[in-house]
């Protein structure tokens, strides 16, 4: 009789830790999310035009606008919350943030941590100058003059495919190269999309675009690990937006080209 009195009491024990453990378990970041009406994003304001502070101190860019897009397709309010990028993903693993929307990219090290939703936006190294240039291909790059920081990305990228009458001025720091295209030592400027928007914002007089592509890495929003049904919602918002368009707009507006095709 002890035995069996046991053995109840044994089963009920195990049964109600597997129901604790079971409501513990669906307790997800979008249960949360719903439940509170209320999604965590941590954001740049120190990295345009992807985020950062408008003249009414307020956040703005291209992640910012994804972020508020994401909660307006959640339904829910959403609550900005500015990282670099020393501690973006430590947001995440803590759970003070649902979601790092802050020009991240994707890497097998990031992916032991977190995981990573489709890519919604490109960040790349590209060729930049006036508008009443005339720049189509890496062929009109003949006879100009191209100012490039000595080593980066867009130094290596350029030098591959710059064509032999091309001419390429190259300078010790982004700092140099942006202020001999800005004070017209150049004409043309190869840097990285975040360099650059913040030259087009300084200096509007410029009337500086975007002109050609070098090197494509795009930017995937971070979830915490294992959170496979806010992933999965924000993959739907995102593959909608492709749809819609919307994703090409947001691009257009901050980088001056559309996203084009983004790895899923």
């Amino acid at each position: 009789m002890k035995l069996s009195k046991r053995l109840v009491l044994s089963t009920a024990v195990a049964v109600s830790l597997l129901t604790l453990a079971g409501s513990g378990h669906a307790e997800t970041a979008l249960d949360n999310i719903q439940k509170a009406k209320l999604i965590k994003i941590a954001i740049p304001t120190d990295f345009p035009p992807y985020g950062f502070v408008g003249i009414d101190l307020k956040p703005q860019g291209l992640d910012i606008d994804m972020a508020n897009y994401i909660a307006t397709k959640m339904g829910v309010k959403v609550e900005l919350m500015p990282v670099t990028s020393a501690n973006r993903i430590a947001y995440l693993q803590t759970k003070k943030a649902d979601l790092v929307i802050s020009t991240l990219g994707k890497n097998p090290e990031r992916e032991k941590v977190i995981d990573f939703t489709s890519a919604y936006s490109p960040f790349f190294q590209a060729i930049y100058g006036a508008k009443t240039l005339s720049v189509k291909s890496m062929n009109d790059l003949a006879g100009k003059t191209v100012a490039v920081t000595r080593g980066a990305i867009e130094d290596q990228e350029l030098t591959k495919v710059a064509p032999a009458g091309a001419e390429l001025k190259r300078f010790e720091d982004n700092n140099a190269t942006v202020s001999a295209y800005v004070s017209g030592q150049t004409q043309l400027l190869a840097t990285g999309a975040s360099v650059a928007g913040v030259m087009m914002q300084k200096n509007p007089q410029l009337n500086a675009e975007y002109k050609l592509l070098l090197k494509d890495s795009p930017n995937f929003i971070g979830v915490g690990k294992g959170e496979d049904a806010l992933r999965t919602k924000v993959n739907a918002i995102i593959a909608e937006a492709k749809k819609s368009g919307d994703i090409d707009k947001m691009a257009q507006k901050w980088l001056g080209r559309p996203a084009g095709q983004l790895p899923e």
